[in-house]
């Protein structure tokens, strides 16, 4: 079961959320309607950037780690992949 690692941002260099779901589609959909308290409050809707990983104790290791990185990392991250920082919720795999 693929698991994802993922940060979602309120507009370029805006709020962010880093999270982690083994189904991204539906966890994005959640922060969308409102249901995380933090992303609500902050208006943090676009997701920015995400990647796959094939466990559990592997994705929860990438997510600790993102979670402890100071924004200018978490930035240039979310940059060198997507400069426009459009929302890419389309390229989620099925």
């Amino acid at each position: 079961m693929a698991h994802f690692v993922y940060i979602l941002a309120s507009r370029p260099g805006g709020a962010l959320y880093t999270g982690r779901t083994c189904d991204l589609r539906n966890r994005v959909a959640a922060h969308r309607a409102g249901f995380s308290e933090h992303t609500s409050r902050y208006k943090i809707d676009r997701l920015v950037w995400f990647e796959e990983h094939e466990d559990f104790a592997t994705s929860l290791q990438r997510e600790r780690s993102l979670k402890r990185w100071n924004r200018d990392w978490k930035i240039a991250l979310i940059t060198q992949s997507n400069p426009t920082w459009q929302d890419i919720t389309a390229q989620i795999p099925s």
